[in-house]
């Protein structure tokens, strides 16, 4: 009895000793990996917006970021599509005009506080107002939100959330006994936690009256391409839809999808996250009048992949102004050292050659063929990473790579290796300790 006790134990110590480290540096990393999408920048600096012209004619459609920020392509998609129709005014707003940090590091200058916009609107709602998901969702400092929202609501704004902003609405209590949508990983928690909403999957939105929710990240854009219709027509929409090549435009329905699920393959971001503590540091480089999606593309598909890391530099560190007339605020210039990759995106930026100064960065222009936005990072992501975490990223978007060249490795051989090498060193420490003890007894 005494020996299969000892058994037992040794058997046990050794498979503590070979799971600690894997544990141990697998939740630091994967603990910093989540913080650093919302890094907030420590510098002080609170740059203004340019103020742009309102014209009363048109609807405004606002969108609302939180205190503690965004995800990027939820705020920037909708915003393009909407600015690009002509059709509205259209503003960022957050319960205070300061920056805030959209995912992978991109400050945003809001438009206008949520005082400011009553002051313009002279106290009316907004006709449109979209709601991006939120990381503090669930937390006390979404209250200023959620409560403008409910205001604005019985004003009688349009509400349409993107993603996981649908949480935010069922929070705010806003889609009790309606039916809605979310991002495909949330959407089975939010059952349990939201049960009075009828949650609908495998659609990109749902139009239910004056509340439009819709899918994962991408899924915004035919949200906010619905929103135009019902503003502006059919055909505003779809000439919209080509000015921001988006090909899968679905007049007055919401396009099929096919509803995600976890895969076997999807351990991949589980890897990137716990072992791939060495990232490459990407810097993306603001410059004037480039698109809103062009920036949301870069930020939201290296960060979505959770394999790099990304901070948005500048060519002299001083705010920029975009295509449709948002303030970005970079976090410096680029620096030797600094950064592993230099990142430049934009046609425009393209055309012009605008980093050639730093030639010693090398670096990349990613949008110099055009396309949609988003095709040409998943490319440049599939080759310096791997297929594997590039079909994740694609499928957190909800968009479909099929037409892509998704060249480079196909798996992250040596990320996934890692935790095994770790158990071995461990087993290996643990050998030592005991053999250790048994020559000194």
């Amino acid at each position: 009895m005494r020996t299969f006790a000892r058994v037992t134990l040794t058997v046990l110590a050794f498979t503590v000793a070979a799971l600690a480290l894997p544990l141990a540096l697998g939740g630091i990393t994967l603990g910093a990996s989540f913080e650093n999408r919302y890094t907030a920048r420590t510098d002080g600096s609170s740059p203004r917006p340019v103020p742009r012209a309102h014209d009363p004619a048109k609807p405004t459609a606002v969108i609302v970021v939180g205190n503690q920020g965004a995800v990027v392509s939820d705020t920037l998609a909708p915003y393009e599509i909407l600015a690009a129709s002509g059709a509205f005014n259209v503003y960022t707003v957050a319960p205070e005009a300061r920056p805030v940090t959209l995912t992978g590091g991109l400050d945003l200058i809001p438009d206008l506080g949520f005082a400011d916009l009553d002051r313009l609107l002279s106290s009316t709602a907004p006709e449109v107002v979209v709601v991006p998901a939120l990381p503090d969702l669930g937390e006390p400092t979404t209250r200023p939100v959620t409560d403008w929202l409910k205001r604005q609501s019985s004003k009688g704004a349009l509400l349409m959330s993107v993603c996981n902003g649908s949480g935010v609405l069922a929070s705010a209590g806003l889609l009790d006994g309606r039916k809605a949508t979310a991002h495909w990983i949330r959407i089975g928690a939010f059952d349990d936690e939201f049960p009075t909403v009828d949650w609908i999957r495998g659609t990109r939105y749902v139009d239910d009256g004056t509340i439009v929710t819709t899918a994962g990240i991408l899924s915004g854009i035919d949200g906010a391409l619905r929103v135009t219709e019902r503003f502006a027509g059919t055909e505003i929409a779809r000439k919209t839809a080509e000015t921001i090549g988006w090909t899968h435009y679905s007049p007055g329905s919401s396009p099929t999808m096919a509803q995600n699920t976890f895969e076997a393959a999807d351990t991949v971001v589980g890897f990137n996250t716990a072992f791939k503590w060495d990232k490459p540091m990407l810097g993306i480089l603001l410059t004037t009048g480039i698109r809103e999606l062009e920036l949301a593309a870069v930020f939201d598909t290296y960060g979505q992949s959770l394999a790099v890391e990304t901070t948005a530099v500048g060519l002299d560190g001083s705010p920029i102004r975009s295509r449709h007339g948002l303030t970005f605020a970079p976090r410096g210039t680029p620096a030797a050292g600094d950064l592993d990759r230099l990142i430049v995106p934009g046609a425009d930026a393209a055309a012009r050659h605008a980093a050639d100064r730093y030639s010693a960065f090398s670096p990349v222009y990613l949008h110099s063929t055009p396309g949609f936005p988003f095709d040409a990072v998943l490319e440049d992501l599939a080759r310096t990473t791997d297929a594997a975490t590039t079909r994740w990223t694609a499928r957190t978007l909800e968009y479909r790579p099929d037409h892509l060249a998704l060249g480079g490795e196909a798996w992250p051989w040596k990320i996934a290796l890692r935790p095994f090498g770790l158990a071995v060193l461990g087993l290996l420490a643990a050998f030592g300790i005991r053999a250790l003890y048994r020559r000194r007894a």
